[in-house]
């Protein structure tokens, strides 16, 4: 099975293709190298998966018309596993014109090529924060979520509505994944474990939003890309139950589902920072701020759907993955 994964070099993007490459797959790594953030750590993660024969890695930009035209010249693509994107709900406060390139402009370049060349299933990553507004806990993937609170989560809302229409008119079998808060080794330095790490380590304070009362259903990075792979191996059929007179989000009468993928165990801010602390043997200082725009209390997985379609549940407690996370920064860093 010849495998093309997008976003090759990112955290979630490289642990999904070291999983494949593992399982024997062919894997085609496909990324632009973006200076979000550091670029050094990016190739790090890229000089790991190049050790393998079976992969191939091509530098491009989904949001360039021509990207994949390469990958799919070379041979016939399997599988999809979608994970390019320009991250992060502060950063789209900034710099709008990023998200709608990558995620909206990038993400139907993917379709197209998905529908072109008659790929067997597209994977992609959708995120928590499509739940936006929703107070309902905990988060169901048969919930509505029209109510973003970042363009961040718009455009990710936005990228399950293309893939259901290409669903619909193309028969193309598209499955998203609602990421929850992922974290552990080779982790995004722009998000808060390892934002927190870094900062414990020097000494230096760190951000607490809401004066720490929030709380994230933080997911082991091992189980994201469990779910992945298995979601991958079971592309979707048409739901013959459907009814179109009470619309299920999750699910269609196209070859289409939607996902969530979280430990399903909501941690407070602060017994995080408490296990960090303890995991480095520092106390953090705490610089205590106001909840910031874009951000939301609390997130929470329902992860029934998953559990029941591919018989797999994330487990990993916050304590092991903590302790794995600091262990590879200290490795990493030479500290």
């Amino acid at each position: 099975m010849r495998v093309l994964v997008t976003g090759a070099a990112g955290f979630n993007g490289a642990a999904v293709c070291q999983r494949l490459l593992d399982a024997g797959r062919t894997v085609v790594g496909l990324d632009s190298l973006t200076p979000y953030y550091d670029v050094g750590l990016k190739r790090a993660r890229l000089e790991r998966l190049n050790a393998h024969e079976a992969f191939d890695f091509v530098e491009a930009d989904v949001a360039t018309a021509d990207a994949l035209g390469y990958v799919f010249e070379q041979g016939r693509v399997d599988g999809v596993v979608h994970l390019a994107a320009q991250v992060g709900v502060r950063y789209s406060l900034q710099n709008p014109g990023a998200y709608v390139s990558a995620n909206l402009v990038g993400f139907g370049n993917v379709l197209e090529a998905c529908r072109r060349e008659a790929v067997g299933h597209l994977v992609f990553a959708s995120s928590s924060s499509v739940y936006g507004g929703n107070a309902k806990l905990p988060y169901s993937v048969h919930d509505n979520v029209d109510h973003p609170i970042s363009l961040y989560a718009a455009t990710k809302k936005s990228n399950e509505l293309m893939a259901h229409s290409y669903a619909h008119l193309f028969k193309l079998p598209c499955t998203g994944l609602r990421f929850f808060t992922v974290y552990g080794p080779w982790g995004r330095p722009d998000m808060a474990p390892l934002l927190f790490t870094k900062s414990i380590f020097q000494g230096q304070p760190i951000d607490v939003f809401n004066h720490g009362k929030m709380k994230r259903d933080f997911t082991y990075v091992d189980d994201i890309v469990e779910g992945v792979v298995r979601v991958l191996d079971r592309p979707p059929k048409p739901d013959a139950s459907w009814d179109a007179s009470r619309a299920d989000p999750a699910t269609s009468n196209a070859p289409y589902r939607i996902y969530n993928i979280g430990n399903s165990q909501p941690v407070e801010l602060m017994k995080f920072i408490h296990v960090l602390e303890k995991c480095i043997g520092k106390d953090a200082r705490l610089h205590m701020l106001p909840m910031q725009p874009g951000d939301v209390l609390e997130t929470w997985a329902d992860t029934s759907d998953l559990e029941r379609d591919v018989g797999f549940k994330p487990r990993t407690p916050i304590e092991t993955g903590l302790a794995r996370m600091v262990e590879w920064y200290r490795a990493y860093h030479k500290l």
